[in-house]
């Protein structure tokens, strides 16, 4: 097939991905497209349509994943028979010995996993049942719409010691996770602005740019981090960047890099860079690097970060440290506005940290990440040379290169079905590169008994054996 005729309108609030999804859903069950007709590639489409591979990919999977269509290793993407589809067929008619089960997932290598086997439970619960009291009637009323100024103010205090971020509690701004204060702050740069992101980068912000219609610029990434040449020929306006460690490659912005992009940004009124320092506590080799807005002078860095990796994603506590330029714009766009966190639960944190909990729950974690990350690298050292990785001097994953024929999509199906999960760096980048297959190997939510087994497996599944030093035919 050429093409598919697909009508996207931005003007409404489904998304491009659920509109494309709907529509080849219609026409397959509509009868419009043949059983074993083979769809446009992703880039095929992403390019026809004008918009990301990424949003093709999504619309493709939720078919896949539904039983409209099929996908062929190296092929493509093929209209899957409507009989063959389980819910059409009368309950009862089904022999579920005769269906092939998907695999249980049983080793899953997600770079957003954290260990929960050392969260500060005891101090925790006592800081909440204090706030858990009659004395604390007024935290059921609305708060402060920037945040509580206890919660502020302890951020300002920990992030100016840590992080080297030059700002007052007046300048932070408290959200229920960065998807939730990203869309406030595309407002607030207005409809004009044009952002740069790193390509390969983080999907959810990439999302969060595309469904709010705006116009995202993929500039690539190497080994000193984004490509500030590139984005100064771009007709970007504002940067977005994960410069102490990119997510997903964990290279770091260097010096040069850095000076270059603080004089991009203050070359223009209307240029600006958003710094997510995502995971920035966890540096285990060297000084930490410093913040890009502790480095301003001009007032052109917007600083995110959260507290998902540092204590838990549950929690649902992001912040960020506007400019005062946009400090001003802010307050009167969104006067009205409440914050969008629990009273209870920054009051909570607030407490936790000004007794320094936080800060003695984050130098646990450092230790215990850095011996789990120690413990990935000797499991995966065993199997070089046909295995290489970067990324290891920070965060909570690695990337590993796979030296060898195959390609990602086809290692990734390899190992799903022995019940692995693993990331293909390709499935973070706007532009698909053919290159040795590159995963995201994530340690986080593995036990420090778990990690060699579990590199192990993979490595077995994929036919790479640390003995013979022979990557053999996985087929």
């Amino acid at each position: 097939m050429e093409m598919l005729l697909i009508e996207l309108n931005k003007d409404i609030e489904t998304p491009l991905y659920e509109q494309i999804y709907q529509q080849i859903r219609d026409d397959i069950t509509d009868g419009k497209l043949a059983v074993g007709e083979k769809l446009p590639s992703k880039r095929k489409l992403g390019d026809f349509l004008d918009i990301s591979q990424t949003t093709i990919e999504l619309a493709y999977g939720q078919l896949a994943a539904e039983g409209f269509i099929t996908s062929k290793p190296r092929k493509g993407y093929f209209v899957q028979e409507i009989g063959e589809l389980a819910y059409v067929q009368p309950i009862g008619a089904i022999n579920v010995n005769s269906q092939k089960m998907p695999k249980e997932l049983e080793i899953d290598f997600s770079p957003g996993k954290i260990d929960t086997e050392f969260f500060p439970f005891k101090q925790w619960r006592k800081y909440a049942k204090d706030v858990i009291d009659e004395s604390s009637r007024h935290l059921l009323l609305l708060g402060h719409p920037h945040g509580d100024p206890e919660l502020r103010q302890e951020i300002a205090k920990y992030l100016y010691h840590s992080r080297g971020v030059d700002c007052t509690a007046d300048q932070i701004i408290v959200g229920s996770g960065t998807e939730q204060l990203m869309p406030l702050l595309i407002r607030l740069l207005g409809p004009e602005a044009k952002y740069a992101i790193e390509d390969p980068g983080y999907p959810l912000t990439h999302h969060v740019f595309f469904h709010n219609n705006r116009e995202a610029i993929p500039i690539s990434v190497d080994e000193e981090g984004m490509d500030v040449h590139a984005l100064t020929q771009s007709s970007a306006t504002v940067a977005y960047v994960t410069p102490s460690h990119q997510f997903p490659t964990g290279t770091v912005l260097s010096a040069a890099r850095r000076t270059a992009l603080l004089n991009w940004a203050a070359s223009s009124e209307g240029n600006f860079i958003i710094e997510d320092d995502y995971d920035s506590e966890f540096r285990y080799t060297g000084r930490p690097i410093p913040s890009l807005q502790g480095m301003d002078k001009a007032g052109k860095v917007i600083y995110l970060s959260t507290f998902s990796k540092s204590l838990m994603p549950s929690l649902r506590i992001a912040y960020m440290v506007l400019p005062p330029v946009l400090l001003e714009k802010y307050e009167k766009a969104f006067i009205h506005y409440s914050s969008t966190v629990p009273r209870l639960d920054q009051h909570t944190l607030a407490h936790f940290m000004a007794d320094g909990h936080f800060a003695r729950h984050l130098n646990r974690m450092r230790k215990v990440y850095k011996r789990k990350l120690q413990l990935l690298a000797d499991s995966l050292q065993a199997y070089a040379p046909h295995i290489s990785f970067s990324g290891d001097e920070a965060g909570m994953h690695i990337l590993i290169n796979v030296h060898t024929d195959d390609d990602e999509v086809m290692l990734t199906k390899i190992a799903s079905d022995k019940g692995i999960r693993v990331y293909g760096l390709n499935e973070y980048r706007k532009v698909e590169m053919k290159q040795h297959p590159s995963f995201l190997i994530g340690f986080g939510g593995l036990s420090d008994a778990q990690i060699p087994e579990s590199v192990e497996r993979l490595m077995s599944t994929w036919k790479i054996d640390k003995n013979r030093k022979k990557v053999m035919d996985p087929h």
